[in-house]
């Protein structure tokens, strides 16, 4: 946490979101992606992840993608200023794991469209959780 001292005042500053009259820290979004193309493609997961940061208005920090031998599955992490992406594959299956949290400004449901087009899956499985909801 950070304070700021103001007018001999100290402040708590962060980035809980006040949306339809619920206090958060962020929006979580968890992705269930099935029959997917490109799960073994490095190249095209860093680029879905890279163009799904930029439509949520997101500020990238890191990429790390790691893959798997000798399936080919890919299991990655975009840390954010907001946050973070996961992502799990298994090509084998062709499914993906997504785990999208973002907090401040940034809209992690703006992600779902540009994985759908990178992955082409046929069934998609999508839950939203605010996190840190504040309770009066």
């Amino acid at each position: 946490m950070y304070y700021v001292l103001c007018m001999k005042k100290t402040q708590l500053i962060d980035h809980f979101v006040t949306k339809d009259g619920k206090t958060f820290a962020g929006t979580h979004v968890i992705l269930d992606l099935w029959n997917c193309v490109g799960l073994d493609d490095e190249e095209l997961i860093n680029h879905a992840l890279r163009q799904s940061v930029k439509a949520a208005k997101a500020t990238l920090l890191h990429i790390h993608l790691h893959k798997f031998q000798p399936n080919g599955g890919i299991s990655g992490v975009a840390v954010l200023a907001e946050s973070h992406m996961s992502i799990h594959t298994w090509p084998e299956r062709g499914y993906a794991a997504l785990d999208i949290f973002m907090c401040g400004s940034a809209d992690p449901l703006l992600t779902v469209p540009v994985l759908e087009k990178h992955f082409k899956p046929s069934k998609v499985v999508q839950e939203k959780w605010y996190r840190g909801m504040v309770y009066d």
